[in-house]
Parts: structure tokens; C-alpha cells; sequence
């Protein structure tokens, strides 16, 4: 029996599921590694650093839901894009299935399970892992991170501008709606800049707490407070030399937004718990869904930070400005995702093309997206079809957008209402529905009062 060379990490808390493991996994692999909890990942990705990880579910006792998977299954990829991730639970489900490979898992298996069909998954996810490592030797897959820019007259007007401000430093601020590519865009520009060999470093600064900001961006010294057992870089540093991306600007708190204006104007950051000043090298990208004017007139953003981050500015259209774009990019999608999840979808018929034309597309480019990936893992023949798009699932707000004079904040508002009613309040779902992250609603029903 020929070993598979591939290192499997194993990750669970039953006691009786890892000794059966510990004996049946090394016959079919040279390197096996099995830990009763997630906590130390961390640590085994970069020392052992695993080909596959059998990840469980679910760590803690009557919770059955597997969102502790689906968190850990998105940390490890935050860790190590490329290690793959099979799903291990005794708890199935379609909609789990289809979330935990929508965030990158390779698989799904479930307890009990066959042994010839649990090796022959890991066996295939090792064997992707390693074509994946040969195909692309020290270097990323760019594929899914470059713009489409379509043959629109606004695209071709913003790919101009693109390509004249890209070569210099200057700060960019990229406004639109969530899912109209505006972290795709901010790529695009650090590719084409001069500093495209340095780090381009990504903030959701919607996401990070009040009591973390200044440890975040700026880092902090050992002992600055409880927790700081080591000294920390922040994301300003990280990016020295490159270019830092603040994505949702517009959420940062007024009192806030004062340490991020002296760091832009010194071009040097100061660590908490330390008087150093340390001098930053730093291209500014920022992002928003915000009207910043508005909230300028309305005191809820700085004057003089607004001019700071706005040398140039780029105004994204919504998808449904850019019909003649949708099939185009939904073709891009299924080659992408067939690829991806091995499926064998060639396209689309003639009825799923009017699906697509004909939907309002409210979560823009993200959502046509998670449309077609959810397609491509449940389709059942070669062609995709209307039915097979479950639109009319993933529409919860298409009602709210009808009244233009609204302000961005109360359309806002209004799109995380419905979706918290449609989804009786399950954040993940809702989150998901919106095409933000969990923080950022957090964030959001706090900002709007909305429990």
C-alpha cells in the first residue's frame, strides 16, 4: 500500500474519533498531527504546516449549529490560503455544505463516516494542494482579484483614470454601493502602481473595535496594556513601502478619525504604550458606501480628513447601471467556480440569462456572484437554468430600493431590516445576504438601533 506523502491535521474533540484516526490515517499518509482543539491552529500551520486540515464542527457541548467551523474554517484560510480545509461533522446539512465551500472548505464529510470514502477525500485534497503548489510556484493566482471592466461608457471612463493615477502616489477614495468591486478596484490600482512588489495591506475599518483602533493600525508595545504580552505591528506598518487600503471609512467614530488624520499628515505612527515616532512610507486607498460630503455637513465626519483622502475619487456604478455586463460576468463566474469545484457546467440557457437580466442585483457584483457559486455547487446537469439560480431566495431587500430620494443611510437601514426579518435575525445569514462581514453588521445595527 503506496503512502500518499500528503501531512493531515486533524481537528477534534472527541477523544474515541481521534484514536481511530491516529491508527487509521498514517497507512495512507506520512504525516499525521491530531489536536483536541482549534485554539492551537495558529501555531501548527506555521510549524507543521499541513497540506489538508479535517476540520470538526463543532467544539462545544449542544451546539450543533457548525458555526464554529465556519469561523475556524475562515480563520485557517486568513492563516494559510492555500492549506485545504475538509468539513467533519455528525450534524449535515445542504445550506452547511454549501456555506463551508463557499468559504474555501475542499469538502464535506460526515459522521459516521467510510473509511475508503474519508481517505479517498483527503487524498484528493492533497493531490489539489499539490497541483495547486506546482502550478503557481512562488507566485499568486491573480485570476479572481482583477477587474472586469466590460465595454460600459462608465468602466472604460473609470479604466482610464485608473491607468493615469495608478503610476502615482496620490490618495484615492473609491465610493459605491457593497459589491460593486470597490476592494478589487483599490488591487487593481496597487498592481499598477510602482509599489506593486510591496505589501498591499487590507483594513475593514468598519470592523475593528473603538478599543482596538490605535493597536490595529498603529501597533503597540509589550505591557501598553492587559493583553499586550508582545510587541505588535500595526496595519500602517506592515504597509510601509506600499500602499494600505481602508475599506468602510466612512464607519470610523469622529473621535477617531483625529488619530488617523495626524498619522496621514506626519507620515509616521506612534505605538501604543510609546512616545517613539515612526516614520511610514504608505500609499492611501480608502473605500466607502458612505455620502462622506453628507457627513461632512452633518459634523459626523472630519473636514480636513475628507480633503486628505480625497486627492482622487472614483464613483463605481451599481450593477443594475451595467445590464449589458451581467451575463458577461456570470459566464466569468461559472468558468471560475466550475473550475474550482470541479463541476462540469458549461453555461447558462436562454431562460437563466433572463433570470439574471431581469433581477434588481440590490448586493451588485458579490451578490451575482454568491448566486452563481451557489449555483455551481448544487447544479445538477451541464447547463444552469432559471430554477437552478434561486434568485428568489436570495432577494431579501429588493423592495427598499424603489424610493430614490431616500439617503444612502436610510436605504441602509431599511436593507438590514428586511434581511433581519427574512432571516428571523440569524446574523450569519443576514451578513452573508448583504455582503459584509459579521463585524461590520454588528457595527451597523448598532449605528441604526436596530436589535
Amino acid at each position: 500500500m503506496a503512502k500518499n506523502k500528503g501531512k493531515i491535521l486533524v481537528v477534534d474533540d472527541n477523544e474515541g474519533i481521534r484514536t481511530t484516526l491516529k491508527i487509521l490515517l498514517p497507512k495512507y499518509f506520512d504525516n499525521v498531527l491530531l489536536l483536541p482543539s482549534p485554539k492551537e491552529l495558529n501555531t501548527c500551520i506555521h510549524e507543521f504546516r499541513p497540506d489538508v486540515i479535517l476540520l470538526d464542527m463543532n467544539f462545544c457541548t449542544d451546539i450543533n449549529t457548525g458555526n464554529e467551523g465556519l469561523f475556524w474554517l475562515s480563520e485557517i484560510k486568513h492563516m494559510s490560503e492555500e492549506t485545504e480545509v475538509v468539513l467533519f461533522t455528525a450534524y449535515a446539512g445542504i445550506a452547511l455544505a454549501v456555506e463551508g465551500m463557499k468559504r474555501g472548505a475542499f469538502d464535506f464529510i460526515t459522521k459516521p463516516w467510510e473509511n475508503d470514502k474519508l481517505i479517498n477525500i483527503l487524498q484528493a485534497a492533497c493531490a489539489h494542494r499539490h497541483k495547486q503548489h506546482s502550478d503557481i510556484p512562488g507566485s499568486p493566482d491573480r485570476s479572481e482579484t482583477k477587474p472586469y471592466w466590460g465595454e460600459s461608457a462608465q468602466m472604460r471612463n473609470i479604466r482610464n483614470i485608473v491607468e493615469k493615477i495608478a503610476p502615482t502616489d496620490a490618495s484615492v477614495l473609491i465610493t459605491g454601493e457593497n459589491g460593486t468591486g470597490k476592494d478589487i478596484l483599490a488591487k487593481e490600482i496597487h498592481r499598477l502602481s510602482a509599489r506593486a512588489l510591496k505589501p498591499l495591506v487590507c483594513v475593514d475599518a468598519g470592523a475593528i473595535t473603538e478599543t482596538l483602533f490605535e493597536s490595529e493600525l498603529f501597533g503597540h508595545v509589550k505591557g501598553a496594556f492587559t493583553d499586550a504580552h508582545s510587541d505588535r505591528t500595526g496595519k500602517f506598518e506592515e504597509a510601509d513601502g506600499g500602499t494600505i487600503f481602508l475599506d468602510e471609512i466612512g464607519n470610523i467614530p469622529l473621535h477617531l478619525q483625529a488619530k488617523l488624520l495626524r498619522a496621514l499628515q506626519d507620515r509616521a505612527i506612534v505605538k501604543v504604550g510609546d512616545n517613539k515616532s515612526v516614520p511610514i512610507d504608505i500609499r492611501l486607498i480608502c473605500a466607502t458606501n458612505k455620502d462622506l460630503p453628507q457627513m461632512v455637513r452633518d459634523g459626523r465626519f472630519r473636514e480636513d480628513l475628507y480633503y486628505r483622502i480625497n486627492t482622487m475619487h472614483i464613483q463605481l456604478p451599481p450593477l443594475r447601471q451595467r445590464t449589458d455586463e451581467i451575463i458577461p460576468l456570470a459566464e466569468i463566474f461559472i468558468s471560475r467556480f466550475a473550475k474550482k469545484y470541479r463541476r462540469d457546467i458549461t453555461g447558462i440557457d436562454e431562460s437563466a440569462k433572463s433570470a439574471l437580466l431581469g433581477h434588481w442585483w440590490g448586493g451588485n457584483i458579490r451578490e451575482l456572484q454568491n448566486c452563481i457559486e451557489k449555483a455551481i455547487i448544487l447544479a445538477e446537469g451541464k447547463i444552469l437554468t432559471a430554477s437552478g439560480l434561486f434568485l428568489s431566495l436570495d432577494d431579501p431587500v429588493t423592495e427598499i430600493y424603489d424610493n430614490t430620494d431616500e439617503t444612502l443611510d436610510t436605504t441602509e437601514a431599511k436593507a438590514i431590516k428586511a434581511a433581519m426579518d427574512k432571516y428571523n435575525g440569524n446574523i450569519s445569514l443576514v451578513a452573508k445576504s448583504l455582503g459584509i462581514s459579521r463585524p461590520t453588521l454588528y457595527a451597523k445595527l448598532k449605528k441604526h438601533n436596530i436589535g
